[in-house]
């Protein structure tokens, strides 16, 4: 059930989360059908356009990445996100409380999961990895995943909109923290020697 809920939740949010709600999936059957799969294409296609297609500054050279980098780097941002997920599903279960949410089932993964759809999904635009399109694309998806977060989670943990904002807000500024706390960890490991190795 998990991947049919993708194309309700771009074609009828307010639906769908209901939907979401009424099937209470496990963690394990959430990754299982929807996080591993769809966490999967913007790695492969991140693979495929750094490695065959590659990119272009201004007038300069093609650059692209060895197969060997370009695979390390894939398989440690897949693993980033499988991660990502479930650290903000916790913190989510975790604030539930603060905000009186009358929803005591730990909802946080799934919540984290589906509003990360759009990103998922948008994911494949880096085979084409042409910095301005990939920035349009992201900030079209990142927009949506917001609404999304914004007009699930009231729903999700039956709380009222206006206590549902204010938690909304909070999760987000959390999933900021996490974005730039995983990008200091990408200059350390960077440091360790598991780094881009450009080829022309």
């Amino acid at each position: 059930m998990s991947l049919t809920h993708t194309f309700g939740l771009l074609a009828h949010p307010d639906q769908e989360w209901e939907a979401i709600r009424n099937e209470s999936e496990s963690v394990t059957r959430l990754y299982a059908g929807h996080i591993l799969l769809l966490a999967l294409i913007p790695a492969v296609a991140g693979f495929f356009g750094t490695t065959q297609v590659g990119w272009q500054i201004g007038d300069g050279q093609i650059t692209k990445l060895s197969i060997t980098s370009a695979l390390q780097l894939s398989v440690l941002f897949y693993g980033a996100m499988l991660a990502g997920i479930f650290v903000l599903g916790k913190f989510i279960d975790f604030f539930a409380a603060t905000y009186d949410a009358v929803e005591r089932t730990p909802r946080g993964v799934a919540l984290a999961a589906y509003t990360a759809t759009p990103v998922f999904l948008i994911g494949v635009i880096a085979a084409y990895p042409n910095i301005w399109v990939n920035m349009l694309a992201g900030l079209v998806a990142v927009a949506y995943a917001v609404y999304l977060l914004y007009e699930g989670l009231p729903i999700l943990m039956k709380i009222p909109e206006d206590r549902g904002f204010m938690f909304a807000s909070a999760v987000l500024t959390v999933g900021l923290v996490m974005f730039v706390a995983l990008l200091a960890i990408s200059v350390v490991i960077w440091s360790m020697g598991i780094g881009p190795v450009y080829v022309s």
